[in-house]
């Protein structure tokens, strides 16, 4: 008997079906059946499923003799299924990567709930890709099992029958099926949802449902959309067969408000001859199926008087919508000369050589090379005042205590830029902050830059997409000062940003913690990670790619690189910044750290704790390695893909031949490396010796301090290193020969 038996219906799907099988079929855990059903599609569907059933014996193919709609050919799969659980899968849709897998261990791990809800991300025929926005809800009914009497609020998530796998034991012993028409999974979802005596939930993307540009049936104008009145009359009927359900009513009477209010809102679903006729409908099956004594809530109370009323209703909301809308453009507008009056009083005052403005990654908070600095000037120069600028109130509440802060754009943001005497920042200011004569504008980059950037970029249109490298380079003219930790990136900086600014070799001020770092160095950090003593620690940190769309690739199988890496070691994972709010850490990362197969790092603040805590790096192209190199632990990088990323972004020199460590190619060779010992060795310690003679030549763990002798108080401080700096031109002929 196979675990799960994936039901295929196929109609006119013939563009996406070999992808979907292929999703299902190339999955590592083997143990499912398929039984796709053809139902009487007019296209080349029902000979591509044959030919998949040729090469595969668990494809099965049930051609039926007419058409009968995606309901009931769900039904006709499911008495062909022996599988443990029953999983619907459409056949435009895709499975992820060890997604069965994922779903087999956490049935496995909660004991066979009657229902597993798992997550899935919307990718777009324009090629984005966004995750369930509701996916925190997965987390928060916890890790065991639930009835939805416990956590309602499961059925707050979309409520359709893909995402979830079903007991076949409790659908069978409920007689559960699809009815026909629109809309069939409501009748099927809440009655299943609502009798599940166990349902688990598993926080990890394992569908991609695809939002197509056409044909999409949902989205078709027809009459057809009526069947959702039928649908909620079958819930209903269901819920009175079973009086212990009876407390559900009140929900479900809104639910089908909402459902069907939304539907006649909706452009494209009903002919507009016809949208009369569907509110009338609506309202009748609403007044018909009201709890006695219920309330009725504000939004659906539209539904008590005539369809002249609803459309007086929306008309109204259009209106009041547009003239919202143009009163604060108005407001904007007004706000916006008023600013630039009081800007300019302002403007007349002196500047205060004693205050000094922060930011860090957008906003973000007292971070990177900016945190350094400010928590030296606090130390060395209390007469400093320090001002951080934050992105909003929710920011603003994590920034540790008594550190003064205003909001972006907010008056006080005004008034603190208007007289500062220094602004420090790792990314450009916003366009609308003019800079005055006499205030010092100190760039601290993110670090030591492999990958191309700004005016570099402009001949790799694929990396620079929604980047505006002009206005880029003049927010730079405001820049007095560059900081660089060696002379590379002395060289980079000033052909990536030809501006005016003076290049600062005064090293990485938030790397001064790794280069002071004794041996005992990150012990507490290992110990709030949950590491065990004595364990080795592996840190990977994959950057970004320029080739896909949101910047997310699996290149390493973090599951069985963990697998490999065996007792003794811990897997530390931590995401580029970019990545650390997208899809990418649904994509089974949330579920490996909920289940201890390794740790994700990747909401840690402070990634130099998180170095800290590590024995190795690995690592693909990200900047972290510049500054990891300064702990002298060894380093291995993954190039997998080296020729794809650097056609696509473009590299200021070939890292596979000048690493820092050993260089691997493939997943095999990264396990065999960490297991053998290799990325230990003496090749390994020789390579990083060059590396570090490179890359870490100004830093010498007293970074912030010369940033704030030297740039902020004036003092005398000496630099790190003598050489000549040289000119544009000898920078670009020395990267050029790189």
């Amino acid at each position: 008997m196979p675990r799960f038996s994936v039901i295929v219906p196929c109609f006119k799907v013939q563009g996406f079906l070999r992808e979907c099988l292929d999703s299902l079929l190339s999955q590592s855990y083997a143990d499912f059946e398929v039984i796709a059903v053809d139902d009487r599609s007019p296209d080349g569907c029902g000979a591509i499923l044959d030919e998949y059933a040729d090469r595969d014996e668990r494809v099965r193919v049930l051609h039926l003799p007419e058409n009968v709609g995606l309901g009931r050919a769900r039904n006709a799969g499911m008495p062909h299924a022996a599988g443990d659980y029953l999983f619907f899968l459409d056949s435009d849709d895709t499975l992820t990567p060890g997604a069965l897998r994922a779903m087999a261990d956490r049935l496995a791990e909660s004991g066979d709930p009657d229902v597993l809800v798992f997550d899935y991300a919307r990718t777009y025929w324009w090629g984005g890709t966004r995750r369930n926005a509701l996916a925190h809800v997965l987390t928060e009914v916890g890790d065991g099992t639930f009835t939805a009497a416990g956590h309602p609020e499961i059925l707050d998530l979309l409520m359709v029958v893909w995402n979830k796998v079903y007991r076949r034991d409790f659908v069978e012993s409920n007689g559960f099926a699809f009815p026909p028409g629109y809309y069939e999974d409501t009748p099927w979802t809440f009655p299943v949802m609502l009798s599940a005596e166990r349902i688990a939930t598993l926080d990890r993307i394992c569908l991609n449902y695809r939002q197509r540009r056409q044909g999409n049936i949902l989205s078709t104008t027809s009459r057809k959309h009526f069947a959702i009145h039928d649908q909620y009359e079958r819930v209903f009927a269901f819920v009175d067969s079973r009086p212990e359900l009876a407390a559900w009513r009140p929900y479900l009477h809104r639910k089908m408000g909402e459902h069907c209010l939304d539907i006649l809102a909706k452009p494209d679903r009903l002919p507009p001859s016809d949208k009369g006729e569907f509110f009338r409908r609506t309202a009748e099956m609403f007044r018909a199926h009201r709890p006695g004594g219920a309330p009725v809530p504000r939004e659906l109370r539209v539904l008590e008087g005539g369809y002249a009323a609803y459309r007086a209703r929306r008309q109204a909301g259009r209106v009041g919508r547009e003239l919202a809308r143009r009163g604060t453009l108005v407001r904007r507008a007004a706000g916006a000369r008023a600013g630039r009056v009081v800007d300019g009083v302002r403007a007349r005052r002196p500047i205060d050589p004693e205050l000094v403005v922060y930011s860090a990654f957008s906003h973000r908070g007292v971070l990177g090379d900016p945190g350094a600095i400010y928590r030296t000037a606090r130390e060395i120069a209390p007469q400093l005042r320090g001002v951080w600028v934050v992105r909003d109130e929710e920011t603003a509440a994590r920034l540790p205590e008594g550190v003064e802060h205003v909001l972006l754009d907010s008056p006080a943001y005004r008034r603190v830029t208007a007289r500062a005497g220094f602004f420090v920042n790792n990314v450009n200011w916003p366009g609308a902050l003019a800079k005055r004569p006499g205030s010092v504008h100190i760039h601290t980059h993110q670090g030591t830059p492999l990958k191309y950037m700004a005016a570099d970029l402009l001949d790799r249109p694929g990396a620079r997409f929604g980047v505006d490298v002009p206005q880029m380079l003049r927010r730079a003219d405001r820049w007095d000062h560059s900081l660089v930790a060696n002379r590379y990136s002395e060289l980079v900086w000033e052909r990536a940003y030809p501006c005016h600014f003076a290049s600062a070799r005064t090293g990485s001020p938030r790397n001064d913690v790794l280069v002071r770092a004794d041996a005992g160095a990150g012990a507490a950090v290992r110990a709030r990670l949950g590491v065990p003593a004595g364990h080795t620690v592996v840190l990977y940190a994959p950057t970004r790619r320029e080739y896909v769309r949101g910047g997310h690739v699996d290149r390493i199988d973090l599951a069985g690189f963990a697998a490999e890496l065996g007792e003794g070691h811990t897997l530390v994972v931590r995401l580029h910044p970019s990545l650390a709010t997208g899809h990418a850490r649904g994509m089974g990362l949330a579920d490996l750290h909920r289940r201890g197969v390794l740790v994700d790092a990747t909401d840690e603040p402070h990634v130099e704790d998180v170095m800290l805590a590590s024995d190795v790096l690995v690592t693909d192209y990200s900047a972290l390695m510049f500054d990891y190199a300064n702990l002298d632990r060894p380093i291995v990088v993954h190039a997998d893909d080296w020729e794809a990323y650097t056609a696509s972004r473009g590299a200021y020199f070939d890292i596979t031949a000048e690493a820092p460590g050993h260089v691997s190619r493939s997943c095999g060779e990264l396990a065999r490396l960490l297991t053998s010992g290799g990325w230990r060795d003496e090749e390994s310690t020789r390579r990083r010796a060059a590396f570090r003679a490179r890359f870490c030549t100004y830093d010498d763990g007293r970074a912030a301090e010369r940033v704030v002798r030297r740039l902020l108080l004036g003092e005398e401080f000496p630099d790190v290193g003598a050489a000549r700096v040289p000119g544009p031109s000898a920078a670009h002929e020395e990267l050029a020969s790189t």
